[in-house]
């Protein structure tokens, strides 16, 4: 069985500039996939010539990205949470994402990787 967990990364980004690269084809690929094709609200993440399908579940704009991946028969998914403190301005990327206890370390290295990127196309 798969179990939630969320991981909080500080982005030194404005929303507006950090929500393209979580909603977006385009963004996205700057540094969570190799390539994603989008048909409606199914987007195609392309690894090292592996494909796997998500559907686009939620958006908020500057706020909130959720996606379901197809394959899973289950509640999960994975989230993208911008969380902006109101008293200091700090931005947060909070990400929630659902995986096998004896797989969570792996995806948490796999998120801190992705995360590095993304921090990386943004310039920071």
């Amino acid at each position: 069985m798969k179990n939630k967990f969320e991981l909080e990364y500080a982005i030194n980004s404005a929303p507006k500039i950090l929500y393209p690269r979580l909603s977006t084809p385009g963004g996205l690929a700057e540094w969570f996939a190799d390539d994603i094709n989008i048909r409606g609200n199914v987007y195609t993440f392309i690894w090292d010539g592996s494909e796997q399908e998500a559907e686009l579940v939620t958006k908020k704009e500057n706020q909130l990205v959720r996606f379901k991946w197809l394959d899973d028969d289950d509640d999960s998914y994975f989230e993208f949470h911008i969380r902006k403190d109101e008293l200091t301005g700090e931005v947060a990327l909070v990400i929630t994402d659902f995986a096998e206890d004896d797989e969570k370390d792996e995806s948490i290295d796999l998120w801190d990787t992705q995360i590095a990127e993304l921090k990386h196309a943004l310039g920071l």
